[in-house]
């Protein structure tokens, strides 16, 4: 493999050929359609202003599942597609990917216990679950679960769902467009397009581009690329700002919790990072700027009584380690509240007449549905794009590190194990759920920790690092610490610091 990320060179570039398909967004929307359309045998080029997974699609609750709440609203469609969807990505992505029990209780006054029953009833049935558990009646003064609660908190369900890191999720699907051929470039900004000769020219902050066609996959900011377009929108967007926040560990077990509140909301706890606990989100409408989404105190205050509800052990804003917030694009359906407006999402096809150049562009959606939404949008632009050939072939091919059972992530870290005995198990893990398969490109053959380069700290090394600007279009130790892995949960202010200058001096 090359390297993605070598600066754009003019000169080595066939500015005269044109590319079967832009997508602009590297979100996990734009990432899937890229993929997909590589696969097929299109000449794709991916445009990201940003890093990779930078906003909406890094700020996930981290959950692939079907949406339990969505239920209630009628969305059965949805909900089916998004269970389907479900054991199809873990199969695919077993490493980033994982099985999650969740505990739901039940609380008197709230939703009723039949209905709850209801729900997790047609929530096993409507989607073709097979790997997975099926719900359950559970006595919380017994269960492990019951243990951090309030007294009280007597009965609850337990249910499957699945977790998933959503940041490494875009990437490896990045990495698999660029592996079949996609050029992905990312801090690449779309100035302008306009359509000339039945082709797309594309102004951005790396040059001009032709395409002959375009999937505007750009999330909150859809709209604005069609207005740089100068094309009309059929659909109206509604905002969303959802918010979460992490504190030190609240519980010992692996089980998540499913939580409702008296505003009819409901919010996940989730067991995060081995020593920390994920609590959100919050739906609360957004009307700010897009860059640096921020949670706000009373989100943040809001998330912290929430929990304090429920767990024994209170919380307070003090307490928060970290917080982050993403702006969800959604359907503008009508809803009252937030929280009612629709995850599904819906396709706007502009152009494709003689002399004309498609641009599709993406409504809505969610992270479960992604890869039934690229292949739909590619099959919509089959017809008009004759670069393209074949069918779905993205339920089956594994992610990039994920070409093993999806049993087999223990059998994986003892692999490790044995091959690098200097390696601690909490690395072991972190980097087995991280890269799969694919961590041996980097460890190599490395005999001892100095045989990786400079150590960062908390496992992170210097071949990593090199691996993750080489082949994962990493940037700045944000792109490393907070996208492509997790550790700015760990490292302290010098070992940013000292990653920082690594960076600066590699170039």
């Amino acid at each position: 493999m090359g390297s993605p990320t070598d600066p754009f060179d003019p000169g080595t570039f066939d500015r005269g050929a044109a590319f079967d398909i832009a997508v602009v967004g590297g979100g996990i929307n734009g990432c899937g359609i890229a993929r997909d359309a590589a696969g097929r045998g299109a000449r794709v080029l991916l445009l990201e202003r940003g890093d990779l997974a930078q906003g909406t699609s890094s700020a996930s609750t981290k959950l692939i599942h079907g949406g339990l709440r969505y239920l209630e609203h009628y969305e059965f469609s949805l909900v089916r597609e998004s269970l389907v969807e479900r054991e199809r990505l873990w199969a695919i992505a077993p490493h980033i990917i994982r099985p999650m029990r969740f505990v739901l209780p039940y609380i008197q006054g709230l939703r009723p216990a039949w209905l709850l029953r209801t729900g997790l009833f047609l929530y096993d049935h409507i989607g073709g679950r097979k790997a997975l558990p099926a719900a359950d009646g559970i006595d919380l003064r017994r269960h492990p679960a019951g243990a951090p609660l309030k007294p009280g908190i007597t009965r609850g369900f337990a249910y499957s769902d699945c977790w998933v890191d959503d940041a490494r999720l875009v990437v490896l699907n990045a990495r698999d467009a660029a592996d079949r051929g996609a050029t992905v470039l990312t801090r690449t900004e779309v100035l302008a397009m306009e359509c000339r000769d039945g082709l797309w020219s594309i102004d951005t902050s790396a040059g001009a581009f032709r395409a002959r066609a375009v999937v505007n996959a750009a999330g909150p900011s859809v709209l604005g690329l069609l207005k740089r377009a100068h094309q009309p929108a059929g659909h109206a967007m509604r905002l969303v700002r959802g918010s979460h926040i992490v504190v030190r560990r609240l519980f010992d077990h692996a089980f998540a919790y499913f939580f409702q509140l008296p505003d009819g909301r409901i919010f996940f706890a989730i067991p995060y990072e081995s020593d920390f606990t994920l609590i959100g989100t919050t739906d609360r409408d957004h009307h700010g700027a897009l860059e640096h989404v921020t949670a706000s105190a009373e989100e943040i205050a809001y998330l912290c009584e929430g929990a304090n509800r429920y767990f024994r052990q209170q919380i307070a804003p003090a307490d928060v380690v970290w917080s982050y917030a993403g702006v969800r694009p959604l359907l503008d359906d009508g809803s009252g509240k937030p929280e009612a407006a629709t995850r599904g999402y819906s396709f706007e096809l502009d152009g494709g007449e003689p002399g004309s150049a498609p641009l599709l562009s993406v409504f809505g959606g969610k992270i479960t549905t992604y890869r039934h939404l690229a292949s739909s949008a590619v099959e919509r632009l089959k017809p008009l794009v004759p670069a393209l050939s074949g069918g779905d072939w993205t339920a089956q091919a594994p992610l990039p590190g994920g070409d093993f059972a999806r049993d087999g992530i223990a059998a994986l870290k003892q692999g490790y194990a044995a091959a690098y005995p200097f390696l601690t198990p909490d690395t072991i893990d972190r980097i087995s759920r991280a890269y799969g398969t694919r961590a041996s490109a980097w460890l190599g053959q490395a005999q001892t920790l100095d045989g990786l380069g400079e150590d960062f700290g908390h496992g992170l090394t210097g071949a990593e690092v090199d691996y993750l600007v080489a082949q994962e279009w990493a940037r700045t130790a944000d792109d490393i610490l907070w996208r492509r892995t997790k550790l700015g949960l760990r490292l302290d202010t010098d070992q940013v610091g000292r990653l920082a200058q690594y960076l600066l001096a590699r170039g």
